[in-house]
């Protein structure tokens, strides 16, 4: 939690609040296959990509 805490204390000093959007993509994508790797919707999930 440390870690998210530091980047949002970046992002709001430097001002690079254009940097949230591509996190929280990477973030959703991550979990997104995390949660499909091992279920009946991992089919689907693997023909987004």
């Amino acid at each position: 939690m440390d870690f998210l805490k530091d980047l949002f204390k970046f992002m709001a000093e430097r001002k690079k609040f254009w940097l949230a959007p591509i996190i929280i993509i990477l973030l959703l994508i991550g979990v997104l296959i995390v949660i499909g790797g091992g279920s009946a919707v991992a089919p689907f999930i693997y023909t987004l990509f």
